[in-house]
C-alpha cells in the first residue's frame, strides 16, 4: 500500500515567476555520497525516476507554509517547492531539515533571509532601505521586475512596502496608468497590472488604505482590468459605475458611513471578481485583505446601530401598511444583510446588536412581514427570524407568550412560521426544512432557562401545546381520517415526514404535555395510518414515532396502545412486506425484540394474545417465539403465586449460599448411586430432613395437575375486524396444541416418573446431554436447607450460565417424587 504521507508534488519557479509542476512522487531523506551530505530525494511514482536530488545546505533558508508546503531557493532565480499530500509527511521532512540545520522544528523559516548571496545579504542589512526606480513610463518594466523579485523574500518584501509607503509611489503609478490609457500603451498597462497585483501580495494594511481610498480605488480597479493573459481587458469600472446601483432604502445622513459602505462593496468586489484566484502559494499573502473587509463590516454595523433615527425609520416603514411592496422588499433585504453583517461581530458586540433590534421591535415587524403574500419578502423575513432564533431562542419564546395574551392563535408569530412550513410550495420543501429546524430549536428544553421565580420550560410548553400544536398536527389529522392516507403524493409525504420528525422529538424531550396530547387526540392511531403509505420513508417515520413511544416504557402509553389495538397496523405492514429483507422488516422486528428484551409484560401479553396466530410462522428470527415464551412465563407466575414467591426465595438464597456447604452437598449427592435410589426418593441434606415436605410438595402437585388440565384444553381468541372501533384486531388467533410453547408441550412428557421422561430408568437421555428446551422440566434439588423447584423457563434471563450449571442437577440424577 502506498505511503501517502510522503507523497509530494515538485514545483519550480519559472522565469515568469509562475510555479511549474515537475511531477508527483515520494520524498525521502538520506545521506548521498556524491553530494557529501544529507539530501532530499523525490522519485516519480510512475516510473521511479529521480525527480529531485537536493542537498540540505546548512545555510539555505527553508520555509514551511500552510502545514503542507516547503519552499526554498537553491540558486539565483531557481526556487523549489514540495507540496505534501498530508501534513504528517510535511512535518516529518521538516524535522529532518531542521535537524541538519540545528533549528527548532517549531519555526516556519530556518533562516532570516531567503535566496540572497552573502554579499547581497550584507548589503541589505547595512542599507537603510530599498531604492525604487523613478516612476516613469520607460521604467515600468524595471519596476515590475523589482516587485516580482522581491515577493519570495520576506526581507525584500518588507523593504519594498516601506519604500512604496514613504515615497507616495502608488499615486505616481496611478498617474502613469492614466497616461498609458490615454496613449493606449497596452504594454505599459500590462506592466502596471503586474505591479499592482504584486503590491496586493505584499499584504500591508498601510498600502491598502492608500489603494482603497476614494481617490485611488477606481484607478486600482482599472489597472487590474489589463491582465496580460486576456486578449481583451475587463470592464470592471463600467460595471461598478453604471450597472451596480447603491440603494439607500433609508437615507443615510452620515457621510463617513456612506463612504465606508461604498469602499467595502468595492473591496469585496476586488477580492471576489477582480483579483485572480490566488495560488496555493499566494493565499497567505492576501490575509490582510480579508481582515480589511472584516473590520470594515464591523465598523458599518456599529455606526448603523448607533444611528437611532435610521433604525426607527427602518422599522416604521417596514410595518407601515402604506409602504409599497417593492419598497418593503428592499427594506427587508437590507435588514437581512444587516443581520448577516452582524455575524462578524464579537459575542459581546453581537449581544448589543440584537438587543438594539429587539428594542426597536424587530419581532412585531417580522410578524407583519410574514403575514404578507409576497414570497420573496417572506423568505427574507424567515432568514432574519433564523438569525434571531439561533442567537437567543428565549427572547423569541418570551415575545410569543406575551403576544398570546392579546392576539388570536391564527396571527401568533410561531403559528405563522408553522403555516409557512405547511404551505411551502417548493417541491423539495427547502423552506419547510429550515422552518422545522427553527421550531425544533424553540421547543427544545435543553436551551430553556430556569430561574428562581419561573421555569421557562413549563410556561412555554404549556403555551405551545395549548395554542400551537393543533396547527402543527392539522395536515396529519386531515390526511389520516380513513384506513390509508387520503393524499399520498411525494410532496405531502415529505411534509408529513417533517411533522412526524418534530413530533418524535417532542415525545423524546417533553413529558406529560406530549403524552396528554397523544392520548387525548388519539394521535398515534392517526400516525399509524401512514404505515399504509406507498412511500417507504413516510411509513418508517410513523414506525419510528411509535418505537420512540414504546422505548419510554410508560404504562400510560402502553395501556393506550393496548386499548386501541395499535399493533395491528404494524403487524399488517410486517405481513404485507412479506419475506423481503429491508429496512421496514428490520425496524419492525427490532421493535418487538425491544419489547422482549426489556420484558414489557403488558405489551408482551397483548401481542401474543392478539397476534400470535399471524406471527407464529416467522422462524428466521427467534423474536416472536421468545415473546411467546415470555408470555407463558408470565402466565405461570400469575397462576402460581406461591411458586413464584418460592422461586424468588430460592434465587435470593442461592446467592447467599456458603461455598463450602455447596461442595459438601455436591460430594454427598455424587456419592449416591442412582441405582440405589428408588422412584420417589429425594436426596436432601441433613438440615432438610427437619423440613415439612408436605408443605412444599403441596403446591407442586397442584401445579402439575393444573398443567395437565391446561394441555387438554384449547383456547381460541376470535378478534373483531373493526380497527376504527378499536375493540379488537382482525386476526383470528388460536392457542391450540400446535401453537403451545415448549413449556406446555413438555409438562406431561417430562413429568417425573413417566415412561418417556429423561429421568426415568428407560429414558434414552444420558447425563450431561440435555437439550436446552428440557430446562423447563420440574425437579427437586437441595438449596441451603430448602427443597423446591428449580430451572424455571426465565432462569436463562435471570441467572448467568455458570450458576445454572452449578445449581441445576443433571437430568439422569434428578430426584423423582410421587404425585
Amino acid at each position: 500500500m502506498t505511503d501517502t504521507r510522503r507523497r509530494v508534488k515538485v514545483y519550480t519557479l519559472n522565469e515568469d515567476r509562475q510555479w511549474d509542476d515537475r511531477g508527483t512522487g515520494h520524498v525521502s531523506s538520506g545521506y548521498v555520497e556524491r553530494l557529501k551530505g544529507m539530501s532530499l530525494l523525490v522519485r516519480a511514482e510512475s516510473d521511479g525516476s529521480l525527480l529531485l536530488e537536493s542537498k540540505i545546505n546548512p545555510n539555505t533558508a527553508y520555509q514551511k507554509q500552510q502545514d503542507t508546503l516547503i519552499v526554498w531557493s537553491e540558486a539565483e532565480n531557481y526556487d523549489l517547492a514540495l507540496s505534501f499530500q498530508e501534513k504528517a509527511g510535511c512535518d516529518e521532512i521538516w524535522e529532518k531539515i531542521c535537524q541538519v540545520q540545528g533549528k527548532d522544528p517549531s519555526v516556519d523559516i530556518t533562516q532570516d533571509l531567503v535566496d540572497e548571496s552573502e554579499e547581497e545579504r550584507f548589503d541589505d542589512m547595512s542599507s537603510p532601505g530599498l531604492e525604487l526606480p523613478s516612476c516613469e513610463l520607460s521604467r515600468l518594466e524595471e519596476i515590475a521586475e523589482l516587485v516580482a523579485s522581491s515577493l519570495p523574500s520576506p526581507l525584500r518584501r518588507e523593504k519594498l512596502a516601506l519604500a512604496l509607503e514613504n515615497e507616495g509611489y502608488i499615486k505616481k503609478l496611478l498617474e502613469l496608468f492614466h497616461v498609458c490609457e490615454d496613449l493606449e500603451n497596452i504594454e505599459g498597462l500590462h506592466h502596471l497590472y503586474e505591479i499592482i497585483k504584486g503590491i496586493f501580495l505584499l499584504n500591508r494594511t498601510a498600502l491598502f488604505e492608500v489603494m482603497f481610498s476614494e481617490e485611488c480605488i477606481m484607478d486600482v480597479i482599472g489597472c487590474l482590468e489589463y491582465d496580460p493573459a486576456l486578449s481583451q481587458p475587463r470592464k470592471h469600472r463600467e460595471f461598478l459605475t453604471k450597472t451596480a446601483k447603491f440603494k439607500e432604502v433609508i437615507p443615510i445622513s452620515d457621510p463617513e458611513l456612506k463612504q465606508k459602505i461604498h469602499q467595502t462593496y468595492r473591496v469585496q468586489y476586488i477580492q471576489d471578481m477582480v483579483l485572480p484566484t490566488p495560488s496555493v502559494f499566494e493565499e497567505n499573502m492576501l490575509s490582510t485583505l480579508h481582515s480589511f473587509i472584516f473590520f470594515n463590516k464591523v465598523e458599518i454595523v456599529g455606526m448603523l446601530q448607533e444611528d437611532e433615527k435610521f433604525l426607527t425609520d427602518l422599522f416604521a416603514q417596514l410595518t407601515d401598511e402604506a409602504t409599497d411592496e417593492e419598497k418593503r422588499q428592499e427594506l427587508v433585504n437590507f435588514l437581512k444583510e444587516f443581520c448577516a453583517f452582524s455575524q462578524t461581530l464579537q459575542p459581546q458586540n453581537r449581544d448589543a446588536f440584537f438587543k438594539t433590534l429587539s428594542n426597536m421591535g424587530i419581532l412585531p415587524a417580522l410578524e407583519v412581514i410574514l403575514g404578507m403574500d409576497d414570497t420573496q419578502v417572506r423568505s427574507a423575513a424567515t432568514d432574519i427570524f433564523s438569525y434571531l432564533v439561533e442567537y437567543n431562542p428565549s427572547m423569541v419564546r418570551e415575545f410569543v407568550m406575551q403576544e398570546a395574551q392579546q392576539n388570536d392563535d391564527d396571527i401568533l408569530l410561531i403559528n405563522l412560521i408553522i403555516e409557512h412550513m405547511i404551505c411551502d410550495t417548493d417541491p423539495e420543501l427547502g423552506g419547510a426544512v429550515q422552518l422545522m429546524g427553527l421550531l425544533r430549536t424553540l421547543v427544545d428544553p435543553e436551551n430553556m432557562l430556569a430561574t428562581a421565580n419561573k421555569t421557562e420550560k413549563t410556561e412555554f410548553l404549556g403555551f405551545f401545546y395549548k395554542h400551537c400544536m393543533h396547527v402543527l398536527t392539522a395536515p396529519l389529522l386531515a390526511n389520516t381520517t380513513e384506513d390509508k392516507p387520503s393524499k399520498d403524493d411525494f410532496q405531502t409525504a415529505q411534509l408529513l415526514a417533517l411533522v412526524l420528525e418534530l413530533l418524535t422529538f417532542c415525545v423524546e424531550h417533553h413529558t406529560y404535555h406530549i403524552k396528554n396530547y397523544i392520548i387525548n387526540k388519539d394521535i398515534l392511531r392517526r400516525v399509524l395510518v401512514l404505515m399504509a403509505s406507498k412511500h417507504a420513508f413516510l411509513a418508517l417515520c410513523a414506525l419510528r414515532f411509535k418505537r420512540k413511544i414504546i422505548g419510554l416504557k410508560d404504562e400510560f402509553y402502553n395501556r393506550y396502545i393496548m386499548k386501541s389495538f395499535l399493533f395491528e397496523p404494524v403487524v399488517k405492514a410486517f405481513l404485507n412486506n412479506g419475506s423481503r429483507y429491508n429496512l421496514m422488516n428490520s425496524a419492525i422486528i427490532e421493535m418487538f425484540e425491544f419489547i422482549r428484551v426489556e420484558d414489557i409484560k403488558s405489551l408482551t401479553a397483548h401481542v401474543i394474545e392478539n397476534y400470535w396466530k399471524a406471527l407464529e410462522d416467522v422462524d428466521y428470527v427467534q423474536t416472536f417465539k421468545g415473546l411467546k415464551l415470555r408470555f407463558e412465563q408470565q402466565r405461570e407466575r400469575q397462576d402460581n403465586p406461591k411458586l413464584d414467591s418460592m422461586r424468588s426465595i430460592l434465587r435470593n438464597h442461592r446467592y447467599r449460599r456458603d461455598a463450602r456447604t455447596l461442595e459438601d452437598e455436591e460430594e454427598m449427592w455424587f456419592n449416591t448411586d442412582e441405582d440405589d435410589m428408588e422412584d420417589g426418593d429425594t436426596v436432601v441434606s441433613p438440615s432438610d430432613k427437619t423440613k415439612n415436605d408436605d408443605d412444599i410438595m403441596d403446591p407442586i402437585s397442584k401445579f402439575m395437575e393444573r398443567k395437565k388440565l391446561k394441555e387438554s384444553e384449547e383456547k381460541e381468541v376470535l378478534l373483531k375486524t373493526n380497527l376504527s372501533g378499536r375493540q379488537s384486531p382482525s386476526f383470528k388467533l388460536s392457542l391450540s396444541s400446535g401453537t403451545k410453547t415448549n413449556l406446555t408441550s413438555q409438562s406431561s412428557a417430562n413429568l417425573p416418573g413417566s415412561p418417556g421422561s429423561p429421568g426415568s430408568p428407560g429414558s434414552p437421555g444420558s447425563p450431561g446431554s440435555v437439550p436446552k428446551s428440557t430446562s423447563q422440566t420440574a425437579a427437586i434439588t437441595t438449596k441451603g436447607g430448602l427443597v423446591g423447584l428449580v430451572d424455571y423457563p426465565d432462569d436463562d434471563e435471570d441467572d448467568d450460565e455458570d450458576e445454572d450449571k452449578e445449581d441445576t442437577l443433571p437430568l439422569s440424577k434428578k430426584a423423582k417424587f410421587e404425585s
